[in-house]
Parts: C-alpha cells; sequence; structure tokens
C-alpha cells in the first residue's frame, strides 16, 4: 500500500493500473482452476465410460473372429477377411460402435500385426508386443496398455505423430477348441482421445451457458493427457502449452489427489487442475487449462 501511495504521488498512475490489473488476472487465473477442477471430474468420469465400452466391445467383438479360425484356418492367408471382420465388429457391436477408439487390429499368438482396419495398413508385420512392452499375452479377459508406435506405422495421421503415446484394449479371439488363436485390439493416441474429450467438453461448457441465459465471453481452454513422458494435447495445441504442463511434473501432483494451480503461458495466466485416470492405466491423467476473457 505505501509503494502504490508513492507512485500516486509521483503520478504514476499507468504502472498501479497495470500492477492491480495483474493482480486482478491472478485471482481470475485462480478461479479458473476452480471450474477446471470440476472440468478435469467431468473427463475422468467420460474416461471411466470409454473404456468400459471398450472392454465389454471387445469381449463380444472378439467372438467374431473365430470363423476365420474355423477348420485350421489361418486369418494371415485372409487379410481382407480380417478387414471386413474389423469393420463388421465395429459396425455390429453397439459399445464398440460407439467407442471412442480409432483403429483396431487383429494380431497372432506372437504380438504380429495381421490386418487392421485403417485404409493404409501400417501396422501389418509390425510386432505390438514390442511397441507395448507390458502387454503379455493375455490368455482370458480384458487387458490394456500404452506404448509409443514408429512413426511409419502410427495410427495418427498428422505432422506429430513422432510424439504421441497410443492406448490400446486387447482381448483374445479363442478358437472352437478354446485355445487363443490371437488378439483383437483397439484404440487410440493420447492427441486422438485428448481432441475427442476437448470437442465434447467445449459442447457441454455451450449447452451449460445455454443453459444458464450466460452471455459472458467463452474462455480460453485446454483439454491434454500427460503421463511421465510429456503432456499429449490435440493437434493444434501450441508446443509450449505442452511443454509448460510437462515442466509442471503432474505425475507427482497428482499421485495422491487432484491437483489445481496457475501457470502462466505466453503472457496470460491460467488456471489448471490434473487428475489421474485409472481406467486408462497408472500414471496416466488429464489435465484442463483454462482463461477467463
Amino acid at each position: 500500500r505505501l509503494r502504490v501511495a508513492r507512485l500516486l504521488l509521483r503520478g504514476d498512475v499507468t504502472l498501479v493500473l497495470l500492477t492491480c490489473t495483474l493482480i486482478g488476472c491472478r485471482e481470475d487465473a485462480k478461479a479458473s482452476a476452480q471450474k477446471a477442477t470440476d472440468q478435469a471430474a467431468w473427463a475422468e468420469k467420460q474416461n471411466v465410460d470409454d473404456v468400459a465400452k471398450v472392454s465389454t466391445g471387445l469381449t463380444a467383438g472378439a467372438k467374431e473372429f473365430l470363423p476365420l479360425y474355423a477348420n485350421g484356418g489361418d486369418p494371415h492367408a485372409d487379410p481382407q477377411g480380417v478387414r471386413a471382420t474389423l469393420f463388421r465388429a465395429r459396425h455390429d457391436v453397439p459399445a464398440l460402435n460407439a467407442a471412442k477408439t480409432t483403429f483396431s487390429v487383429l494380431i497372432d499368438t506372437q504380438g504380429v500385426g495381421i490386418r487392421n482396419d485403417l485404409e493404409q495398413d501400417l501396422m501389418a508385420g509390425a510386432n505390438l508386443f514390442a511397441i507395448f512392452p507390458t502387454l503379455k499375452p493375455p490368455k482370458d479377459g480384458f487387458t490394456m496398455a500404452t506404448g509409443a508406435f514408429k512413426p511409419e506405422s502410427s495410427p495418427a495421421q498428422n505432422d506429430r505423430a513422432q510424439n504421441d503415446r497410443t492406448w490400446v484394449g486387447v482381448m483374445p479371439v479363442k478358437k472352437q477348441d478354446g485355445s487363443v488363436g490371437g488378439y483383437y485390439l483397439t484404440g487410440y493416441t493420447f492427441r486422438q482421445y485428448a481432441f475427442q474429450l476437448q470437442d465434447a467438453l467445449k459442447q457441454k461448457m455451450s449447452d451449460d451457458m445455454a443453459k444458464r441465459h450466460d452471455n459472458a465471453k467463452f474462455p480460453v481452454f485446454y483439454l491434454m493427457l500427460f503421463d511421465a513422458t510429456g503432456a499429449y494435447g490435440p493437434p493444434m495445441t501450441p508446443d509450449v502449452n505442452e511443454s509448460q504442463v510437462k515442466d509442471l511434473d503432474l505425475v507427482s501432483k497428482t499421485a495422491t489427489a487432484p491437483a489445481q494451480g496457475v501457470v502462466n503461458i505466453s503472457d496470460r495466466d491460467f488456471g489448471y487442475a490434473a487428475i489421474r485416470l485409472p481406467s486408462l492405466g497408472p500414471e496416466i491423467g488429464v489435465v484442463v487449462l483454462r482463461s477467463e476473457i
């Protein structure tokens, strides 16, 4: 207060106003962090539902591949049949049809890709057990894992494919005798999933504002996934945002509870909130950055 009084006596009103504005922005950012906390919690609930759809869908979808193994059949000899089955399973199984995953693939018992459902198959011949080291060949039930595709075999069709992570859900495909014939995988990259969550959150925010007849300006906000390797936002997320979020060390901050705070990025104060996504895997989380306009 004494400093402000002296500045006023000197007539330096501009600096005083700037100081007050900065203080106000910081308080606004703290309020944004509170709002971001609710939004991060919403994203976590969405993830629980999303993973449940994948688990339920793979359980039903794996049965669609049984004809490919009938009478000693080898899916390696029928890649087009594999692709057709991948499409059919996605279309006919309601949970898979509703899931946010962006690719699916059938692999053999050694983890080698037979065929995926993308137009350009870059997974055929790739060893997915090597790409996803934590994915031990499951004999029964749903399993999930994260890993990083090499750029040339990545399902991410954008310039940032070299800097991304991929999550997959996996289900064994059983033959008529009950033995495992292969594995049915579906998944998405972190950036693809972050885009879908961010888009859904944007729609929710718009709907909520309309219900409240809220005419306030729409906030600047970003949603990213994070793990020990870094932060991963939708394709148009500024690199500086990801770099700053990575420096927050959110894996440590969210070890025992959700975290929130304020971070300055490119001269704008953002409130942030981060929460773990245990349904997606250990040490994986989501963070929401929010700044009011």
